[in-house]
């Protein structure tokens, strides 16, 4: 998926500062919670970006299962088709 096609606008600076909310190494734990919200919710009814949510418990991020566990975040979901596999992977390449 090319991000330019999101549309509600896509905005490359906001995107590459979703960085703070990827668990990189399962073995630090990150302070507070911080959640990737879908494209397709609007402001103030966001919800985690499906994708985001599945990666994110595979690798441990335990603010994010804590969330699980307490009933703030719904983790039962199923994604659809393949996924990235690293947040760059996610980042446009170059501007159309």
């Amino acid at each position: 998926m090319n991000p330019f096609d999101i549309p509600k606008g896509y905005d490359p600076t906001k995107h590459r500062a979703l960085r703070c909310t990827i668990q990189e190494d399962p073995h630090k734990l990150q302070e507070g919670l911080r959640l990737m919200s879908c494209h397709e919710y609007p402001v103030g009814a966001e919800k985690p970006c499906v994708g985001w949510l599945v990666n994110q418990l595979d690798r441990n991020n335990l603010g994010l299962r804590l969330a699980v566990i307490r009933g703030r975040v719904d983790a039962n979901v199923k994604v659809v088709g393949p996924q990235h596999e690293t947040f760059e992977d996610t980042l446009p390449m170059e501007r159309p």
